[in-house]
């Protein structure tokens, strides 16, 4: 027997790795029971109690929208306009290298002011009048806190628990914990739009959706607007499918020989993935065709549906993959960062993110769907309630980062709706009732879906990790 310290090791992990990682192997080799009784028991481990949510569609805006303008109502802003805002109120706190400067921090409201929409009275802007149509499905909580200051990090710690990358994604927590339910494609998908103006530097980092230390199998999956919907998707030319299976067939008896030798745990992974490439060639192609859709559905997403990598088309997309059982789909859409454009940029990001969003919710709800998935909607932190640069200029002015207080809406599985939860100060600056940490949030999500927080964990480095890390209470006052 070969006892060397590199072959021990090996051993270790795939002691550590056998159950998931023969579970989908023999789904792989013997067909749909084999797969289904794999998954049965993932969720048996991971889930603790009945879930409202058997799926989650997160709508993230990139670039943080402002919570003043859009969702959190402060009519005494008009009466404190121009004012500075007040050292009592600031309280210490740190601000962006970009107004961390300047003189004075000149207190600015709305944009426009807010109207009431739905049977609730929800004050919403009516730059967001698609989403004031849908208020009373909705649940607004305008007391999110954070401590990151910058996109990249915030973005980090909405969708991995740390602001540093290398954990793994909310996406892939799921799919580690849950599975997926179905066959022909990835439990976690992303899609990615940006403004068509270009008017904010944001980039898409693979690790928002990546797996970390967990195995990579459970990474998410981009679809891309232009070209193959998944890179190399396609057969090169001259090569037929089944010229591609015989292929895989060959690939995935090496990979097996090579596994039996060393037992590394990502080789399960490159099997399942070739395996799931093969099944997409067939499953992509007809989910990403939209042309099947009734008009009046292409209607209600709005006219930018038609354009491929739009927000828009994207949403529709989120559905088509709810309806095929896809577990997480997750869309990033950037350039809200308004830090000199907010009078002009704004509007745009809401005419084109709009009402795609609402019409998402209606659609699922139209369809029954409302009632077990969860959607989100909500960016990394928010914006400052004072103006960054000269407000009297009415073209070139904005909003800096903010992280002290910020807005987000649900809707879906398991959510109130109607209901507006927690509060911020006179100031939009501090949150004054009901905070909820970004832990906090997360918790709740992993309860939607039947996940104790606490429980769902991996080991690694010799410590167990979670999405939460070692914090987060589930926010059980905006639970139906």
């Amino acid at each position: 027997m070969n006892d060397s310290p590199h072959f021990l090791k090996n051993r270790r992990d795939f002691i550590k790795s056998s159950i998931p990682a023969s579970a989908a192997l023999a789904s792989l080799l013997n067909g749909d029971s084999t797969q289904a009784a794999a998954e049965d028991k993932l969720l048996s481990q991971a889930q603790h109690f009945a879930p409202k949510a058997k799926r989650i569609i997160l709508l993230m805006q990139g670039g943080a929208p402002s919570h003043v303008d859009l969702l959190d109502w402060k009519p005494g802003l008009y009466d404190m306009y121009g004012q500075n805002l007040p050292d009592s109120v600031r309280n210490g706190q740190r601000l962006t290298t970009m107004t961390a400067n300047q003189k004075e921090l000149p207190m600015l409201p709305a944009i426009k002011k807010f109207e009431s929409y739905g049977k609730c009275g929800r004050m919403m802007s009516p730059l967001l009048r698609h989403t004031g149509e849908i208020a009373d499905d909705i649940c607004v909580i305008n007391s999110m806190h954070t401590e990151a200051i910058n996109h990249a990090p915030g973005v980090t710690f909405q969708l991995t628990g740390a602001q540093i990358p290398g954990r793994p994604s909310l996406g892939a927590w799921l799919s580690y914990g849950l599975g997926s339910s179905s066959e022909n494609l990835p439990a976690f998908v992303v899609m990615t739009s940006r403004d068509r103006e270009n008017s904010c530097g944001q980039l898409f980092f693979d690790y928002y959706w990546g797996s970390g230390f967990i195995p990579s199998k459970h990474q998410g999956v981009q679809f891309r607007g232009t070209g193959d919907p998944v890179m190399y998707l396609s057969n090169p030319k001259g090569v037929s499918r089944d010229m591609r299976r015989s292929v895989l067939d060959d690939l995935k008896a090496m990979n097996e020989i090579k596994h039996e030798e060393v037992g590394d745990p990502e080789i399960q992974t490159r099997i399942s993935q070739y395996e799931m490439a093969f099944r997409m060639q067939m499953s992509v192609p007809e989910l990403t065709d939209i042309t099947t859709e009734p008009q009046h559905i292409l209607d209600m997403y709005g006219p930018d549906v038609e354009r491929k990598g739009s927000f828009a088309r994207n949403c529709l997309i989120a559905r088509r993959l709810a309806e095929r059982g896809t577990r997480c789909i997750q869309l990033m859409h950037a350039g809200w960062d308004q830090h000199n454009n907010l009078p002009t940029q704004l509007e745009i990001q809401c005419r084109d993110t709009d009402q795609p969003s609402a019409a998402l919710v209606r659609d699922l709800k139209q369809r029954g769907m409302l009632e077990d998935t969860l959607v989100i909607w909500g960016g990394e932190f928010g914006r400052t309630p004072f103006g960054q640069g000269d407000i009297k200029n009415v073209k070139k002015h904005g909003r800096d980062h903010h992280g002290r207080c910020f807005s987000i809406w649900m809707a879906g599985a398991g959510v109130k709706p109607g209901i507006q939860y927690g509060k911020t100060d006179d100031h939009a600056f501090n949150v004054a009732e009901n905070p909820v940490h970004v832990h906090d949030f997360q918790a709740t999500i992993l309860h939607l879906l039947g996940i104790d927080h606490e429980k769902l964990t991996y080991r690694f480095q010799g410590r167990r990790f979670r999405l939460t890390d070692v914090h987060g209470h589930v926010v059980k006052d905006i639970l139906a």
